[in-house]
């Protein structure tokens, strides 16, 4: 009998343990399946986020947004749209939605505190997208580090700015939204401003004809403003004389090189000596 026993508790064992195996191997194939399933519901959610973010750029192209609306807008659907995506693939898992909520809102809060510059450049590149001090494809300088550059993005967070050198300068739009800016993009005429140093050997008269003759001359030059050419100080570097012009916004720096070589040469031909030069520009 006592064999009989031990023989029974061998195939209970056995039994238990094919049972626990099978059940095992269900559970295994369950999981790989929703892998599976998830990897490819992720992918699909991927290709229609792209779709519905294609379809709102084209709206926004049809309404004639500007540029650095849409690509705020895009970014902005973008994480909204993702988030949704893993809350979906979350609750395939059988995750409790209201589970979720109430983590990420108790999340939220640590977040919030912990990222509070974060939240003032996205409010700051709200702000900028409703007031519009400047869009993309404006040339600005800000007043805080004196950064400047031709706008190229406005994100959620940041907005990218192109230097002259071809630079990537990045701003925080929290910056950009509380700070002044000077924006050369707005007006289609820009003052010229040079100043320039002559020894007090140089006839001065003569070089103030000579500047103005090359002020004349520029086709660019606004005619019907004013052009000034003056003795502006009588200093320790030399004879101080200021010229300026208003020209037209897109030629700005064509002038102000083109100028800058033609005095030079004229001053170079009449012998006119430069004590030292000092070009002030506004950016």
């Amino acid at each position: 009998m006592k064999w009989l026993n031990q023989l029974f508790e061998k195939k209970q064992i056995q039994s238990s343990m094919e049972l626990y195996a099978s059940q095992f191997y269900e559970k295994i194939i369950d999981i790989g399946l929703r892998v599976v399933i998830t990897f490819v519901f992720f992918l699909i959610g991927i290709w229609i986020i792209r779709l519905i973010r294609k379809i709102i750029k084209k709206s926004l192209v049809k309404v004639h947004a500007d540029l650095g609306v849409q690509q705020f807008l895009d970014s902005l659907s973008k994480v909204i749209l993702t988030t949704i995506l893993i809350f979906m693939i979350a609750s395939n898992f059988g995750v409790d939605a209201a589970s979720i909520v109430a983590v990420l809102g108790s999340a939220g809060v640590a977040l919030g505190l912990a990222l509070q510059g974060s939240l003032s450049n996205f409010a700051g590149g709200v702000l900028i997208l409703l007031l519009k001090p400047f869009k993309v494809g404006d040339y600005i300088i800000e007043d805080t580090n004196k950064n400047s550059g031709t706008v190229t993005e406005i994100q959620l967070f940041y907005t990218k700015l192109l230097t002259l050198d071809k630079k990537i300068v990045v701003l925080p739009n929290g910056t950009l939204a509380n700070t002044s800016l000077v924006n050369h993009t707005t007006s289609l005429q820009r003052k010229l401003n040079l100043v320039f140093y002559i020894t007090y050997e140089s006839d001065f008269k003569k070089a103030k004809e000579l500047i103005l003759e090359c002020l004349q001359l520029q086709e660019y030059i606004i005619k019907e403003e004013d052009c000034m050419v003056v003795l502006d100080g009588l200093e320790q570097t030399g004879v101080k004389i200021v010229a300026r012009a208003i020209v037209l916004n897109e030629h700005y720096f064509q002038v102000k090189w083109e100028l800058l070589e033609q005095v030079k040469e004229k001053f170079d031909q009449e012998g006119i000596v430069f004590q030292t030069v000092s070009v002030k520009t506004p950016f």
